[in-house]
């Protein structure tokens, strides 16, 4: 097979990423995405309309409360930390009812932390996302465990689980999600790498909607705002140099083979 017909064959098996689903349009969500659509290893598929997700789920407006209505959420898995919450608050329970989980990945943000120095521009935001979300699995593993056994859980869905902007917290747990079901890396990444447009989106809602989120915003150094492919790349490629495999991986922290033989039956279509 030529090259040319190589990327060609490439390019299509990964056209699921920008499936026209893909996406939900809110008000004041802008990472709401889909899961749905990838193919897992037993060959089945991802049902559309079982997982989602987002960023700031506190953030929906009550239009918004219609759009969430419409596609069934029955479960909310919010990732920030405690003090997230209690500066910004949460999903509106009270105007929807869910199963909701506090399921805090950090105690505290990294703007609140000792992170290591890199060098601006684009490497500097690679090697900066790399070493947080190593830094995340490290010290957060449990918790990404209990959030994988909540969606594994019986009549879970459809569920969605959320951080801040859905890049990093979120990112890490889809992927991982996505992983240990053996959907493909290069998907996980392409699917990662669609939070790129959505921090655009964020970032022009913020300016105009909310000028002290804005000058939060202002002062992040360019690392804590970048969601470049190449970081979940470089994890994914480390969890399965070290494990064999990010199924292999959750085995060593507590998620075996019927939680996710569970968690497939819920998401496949």
């Amino acid at each position: 097979m030529s090259q040319t017909a190589r990327s060609a064959l490439n390019d299509d098996r990964l056209s699921i990423v920008d499936h026209e689903d893909r996406r939900i349009v809110f008000g004041g969500v802008h990472n709401f995405r889909d899961l749905g659509g990838y193919e897992l290893a037993d060959g089945r598929t991802i049902g559309w309309g079982r997982l989602f997700r987002a960023d700031g789920l506190y953030r929906l407006t009550e239009a918004d409360i219609d759009v969430i209505d419409s596609l069934g959420i029955r479960t909310v898995v919010d990732l920030r930390s405690a003090g997230e919450v209690a500066d910004h608050g949460c999903f509106p329970i009270e105007r929807y009812p869910v199963d909701f989980h506090a399921l805090p990945i950090m105690d505290v943000t990294w703007r609140d932390s000792v992170i290591p120095e890199v060098e601006p521009g684009e490497q500097g935001d690679i090697d900066f996302l790399t070493w947080a979300y190593f830094d995340m699995l490290e010290s957060g593993s449990d918790r990404f465990a209990h959030a994988i056994r909540v969606l594994a859980a019986p009549q879970v869905g459809p569920a969605v689980f959320h951080c801040a902007a859905g890049k990093d917290r979120t990112g890490v747990l889809a992927a991982l999600v996505l992983g240990g079901l053996g959907v493909e890396s290069d998907i996980i990444v392409a699917d990662y790498g669609l939070t790129r447009e959505a921090m655009g989106r964020l970032l022009a809602w913020v300016k105009a909607n909310n000028p002290e989120m804005a000058a939060r915003m202002g002062t992040s150094p360019s690392f804590m705002l970048a969601a470049n492919p190449e970081a979940m790349a470089n994890v994914i490629n480390g969890l399965v140099a070290d494990h064999g495999s990010i199924r292999d991986y959750l085995a060593t922290i507590g998620i075996d083979a019927a939680v996710l033989n569970a968690l497939g039956d819920n998401l496949a279509g």
